[in-house]
């Protein structure tokens, strides 16, 4: 069996949909193209750990769905215009910078930073990524559209979707309409519903001075939180599509809404037919809080462990479950990836002494057609059943440590077409799960932090040498591609 290659698309895929809470077997709409949704940053600071949990999962979603045999498109927003990046603008910015520029600067530097992130925890699998804000014209006309049919009106602060105009409000959270409380805490007598959500927020007056603007046929102002996502899928998927994918705090209100603006103005029902939600991680059993000191970003934790470290660490758990965060947690994950890695150095010392040339390796594996070895076979179905039970993570790691186990002492005993066989599945797997070989697969934290400690070395020479000038220009063009150097 050759584990190497992809498998032709079959039906045995099950994936548990938030919206009907039931595993589902897999079927896209269009044959075996897969087109599959995710909220993405809100670009204001860099992106913690939570987020890595959340795309790392998504990561390994697309990844098998590739395995299987789909063409994917992997698609996700970037929120560049929110009240969080206006505040923050605000917070950053001088008496006489002008704030639209300062937050579509602090947008670009934080949309970059997470970029460079997701590249350091090997999640690679993103298609395409769309601004809110190249999108104006695409949210103006939803809105347009909404207030047509009548879903939506107009107020002196804004447009808002009437809630109780539809009558499926809130099914994704299963909750009764009735019940709900307003979406925000301050309230808008302008509105006909306290829930009522803002499609377009009016920013004409005095108290908005210098936050960015787009023009409408409501007034200057910009979009609300949640038009923004199905505006862009509307352009791009139509209005239906697959796969749509976020965090458990995004589906009520934001996904929720999501589903109001899109079934209102198409008409057509369901607008995703499979809903998938990462569960909450917290940090020594605590939710993550910067007031509670143990905000995490990314950054930091790449600092003290490997990015496949933690990306195994994320693995091993459920992707719906909720996952506690702790050293101890993490240096038990980092321990049973070296396990792992033995165990593929065993293998590569056997194969290397049979072989001289690792293409020759690369071509045998390529061209193995099956296993005789018991042990490997069982392995190979113990793993991807559990992927394709919900993509079920630790039961396929499970499944891997069960080799290990009952081979590791048997390596140099077996036949060479064994040896290649385990080699192909280890491969695989790395391909599904991004694990293994990530060294391989472009990781050069190392050769940046070198480079940045040879360009801080110079500065300090230029300023020993009073080059104060050049030494600035540096420091400016480092903070553009989001590096900040203190003197």
């Amino acid at each position: 069996m050759n584990n190497n290659k992809k498998e032709n698309n079959t039906c045995s895929l099950k994936l548990y949909s938030t919206l009907t809470r039931r595993k589902e077997y897999f079927k896209p709409i269009n044959k075996n193209i897969v087109k599959f949704f995710v909220c993405g940053p809100t670009v204001y600071n860099d992106a913690h750990i939570g987020h890595g949990r959340t795309y790392i999962s998504f990561d390994m979603i697309k990844r098998y769905l590739e395995y299987k045999g789909y063409s994917v498109i992997y698609m996700q927003n970037v929120t560049d215009i929110d009240d969080k990046i206006i505040n923050r603008g605000k917070e950053i910015g001088k008496v006489n910078d002008d704030l639209s520029s300062v937050c579509f600067d602090l947008a670009r530097k934080y949309e970059r930073r997470y970029n460079e992130d997701m590249e350091s925890l090997n999640v690679k699998g993103l298609n395409l990524q769309m601004r809110a804000t190249d999108h104006m014209d695409k949210i103006i006309n939803q809105i347009e559209r909404l207030i047509e049919k009548g879903y939506a009106y107009e107020t002196d602060t804004g447009v808002y979707f009437q809630v109780n105009k539809f009558k499926d409000f809130a099914k994704l959270s299963n909750r009764k309409i009735d019940e709900l409380e307003g979406h925000r805490l301050q309230e808008d007598k302008t509105k006909k519903d306290p829930r009522d959500f803002a499609l377009w927020k009016k920013r004409d007056g005095i108290e908005y001075y210098g936050e960015p603007v787009w023009s409408s046929p409501w007034g200057k102002g910009r979009p609300g939180w949640h038009i923004e996502d199905t505006a862009i899928t509307e352009e791009y998927f139509g209005e239906q599509y697959d796969i749509h994918g976020g965090g458990l705090d995004l589906i009520f209100p934001h996904h929720d809404a999501e589903i109001a603006q899109m079934e209102a103005v198409s008409g057509k029902k369901p607008m995703v037919n499979y809903w998938l939600h990462t569960g909450f991680l917290n940090v020594d059993g605590e939710k993550m809080s910067k007031s509670l000191g143990n905000f995490i970003t990314i950054r930091d934790l790449l600092k003290e462990v490997s990015p496949e470290t933690f990306r195994f660490f994320v693995l091993s758990t459920h992707y719906r479950s909720p996952i506690d965060f702790s050293k101890d947690s993490l240096h038990q994950a980092g321990k049973s990836l070296d396990k792992i890695k033995s165990y593929v150095d065993d293998v590569d010392e056997i194969l290397n002494s049979e072989f001289e040339d690792e293409d020759v390796i690369e071509d045998k594996i390529d061209s193995l057609e099956s296993t005789s070895y018991d042990v490997l076979k069982s392995t190979i179905v113990s793993f991807f059943n559990a992927m394709d039970d919900d993509f079920n993570t630790p039961k396929a790691i499970a499944s891997l440590f069960e080799l290990i186990s009952e081979s590791k002492s048997q390596l140099k005993d077996l036949d060479i077409n064994d040896i290649l066989a385990i080699k192909g599945f280890l491969v695989t797997v790395n391909d599904i799960l991004g694990i293994i070989f990530l060294d391989d697969n472009g990781n050069n934290g190392d050769n940046e932090e070198a480079l940045l400690d040879l360009i801080a070395d110079t500065r300090k020479k230029l300023r020993a040498n009073k080059q104060y000038d050049l030494s600035d220009d540096i420091r400016a063009k480092l903070t553009d591609l989001g590096y900040e150097i203190s003197d």
